[in-house]
C-alpha cells in the first residue's frame, strides 16, 4: 500500500526535525544532563515510563480529571451561554463574572483552591475555571451570529421552538462550540498540569513532573512534559473529528 503525504504533512515534519535539531545543538553545547538532557536520553525515559505499572494510573487519573473538568465546565457554559445569548439582561450580569474569571490569575486560582479543597479536586477545579469562560463567550457569540430575520420568519409561519433550536440554533452555535472546546481543552489542560504540582495529589502528571524536578531528572521532568502533550494532541485530534462530523451532519 503506497503511503503519500500532503505538503502541510511535510511543512509539519520539517517544523519537528528542526525542534528536535535545535534541542540536539542546545544539549552538545550545555553538555550537562542537569540542563539539557540529549533528546535520545528523554526518549529512553518516555519508553521507560510507558512500561511503567503506575503509568496507566498517573495518567490515567489526569485524563479523568481533564475529562470532568471539561464536562462540567461544558454543561455550565452552554447552559449559561444559551441563556446568556438569548437575554440581554442577563448577559450583561453575568459578564463581569466571565471577564473577571478570565482575568485572575491561574496561580491566583490555585492557591485558593489548595485553601478550599483536597489536593485531588484542587485541578478539576482549576480546569472547570479555566475551561468555562471560554465555552460560555462562544456559544453567547454563537447565539448572537444567528440570523433574526430567519427567527422572526420562523415565528411567523408558527414553527414551534424545538424545531427553531434543533434546526436553526444549534447548527448556527456549533462551530462556536468546537472552536471554544478547542481553545478551552488547550488552556485547562495546562491548568491541570499546573494544579496538580502545587497541589501534590497521590497520582497525576504533573505530581511525577514535581517529584523528577525535586531530583533534578531534567529528562523526566521534558518526559513527562512530551507525555502531557501528546495526550494533549490526542483530545485536540478527538475534537476536530467531532468538528468534521458536525460539519458533514450541517451539510
Amino acid at each position: 500500500m503506497k503511503i503519500s503525504f500532503t505538503k502541510k504533512q511535510y511543512i509539519s515534519f520539517t517544523s519537528v526535525a528542526v525542534m528536535l535539531i535545535g534541542w540536539k545543538i542546545l544539549a552538545i553545547c550545555f553538555d550537562s544532563d542537569f540542563i539539557v538532557p540529549q533528546p535520545e536520553d528523554t526518549f529512553l525515559t518516555v519508553v521507560k515510563l510507558f512500561g511503567d505499572s503506575a503509568f496507566i494510573k498517573v495518567a490515567g487519573t489526569t485524563i479523568l480529571r481533564g475529562v470532568i473538568g471539561f464536562i462540567v465546565s461544558g454543561i455550565l457554559g452552554m447552559g449559561i451561554g444559551i441563556l446568556a445569548g438569548l437575554s440581554p439582561g442577563f448577559n450583561a450580569f453575568i459578564n463581569p463574572m466571565l471577564v473577571s474569571i478570565r482575568s485572575t490569575p491561574v496561580i491566583s486560582l490555585i492557591l485558593l483552591a489548595l485553601i478550599w479543597f483536597n489536593p485531588d479536586i484542587v485541578p478539576i477545579f482549576i480546569a472547570m475555571l479555566t475551561m468555562f469562560p471560554f465555552i460560555c463567550t462562544n456559544v453567547v457569540d454563537g447565539i448572537r451570529s444567528v440570523d433574526k430575520d430567519l427567527i422572526e420568519m420562523a415565528r411567523f409561519y408558527r414553527i414551534g421552538k424545538r424545531r427553531i433550536i434543533s434546526e436553526v440554533y444549534i447548527p448556527a452555535i456549533m462551530p462556536f462550540i468546537i472552536s471554544g472546546a478547542s481553545s478551552a481543552m488547550g488552556i485547562g489542560w495546562r491548568a491541570i498540569i499546573i494544579g496538580e504540582v502545587l497541589s501534590q495529589p497521590q497520582y497525576g502528571i504533573g505530581t511525577r513532573m514535581q517529584s523528577a524536578q525535586t531530583f533534578l531528572n531534567v529528562d523526566a521532568v521534558i518526559a513527562w512534559t512530551l507525555i502531557a502533550v501528546l495526550i494533549s494532541y490526542g483530545f485536540e485530534k478527538i475534537i476536530r473529528w467531532g468538528e468534521r462530523k458536525i460539519v458533514t451532519w450541517k451539510m
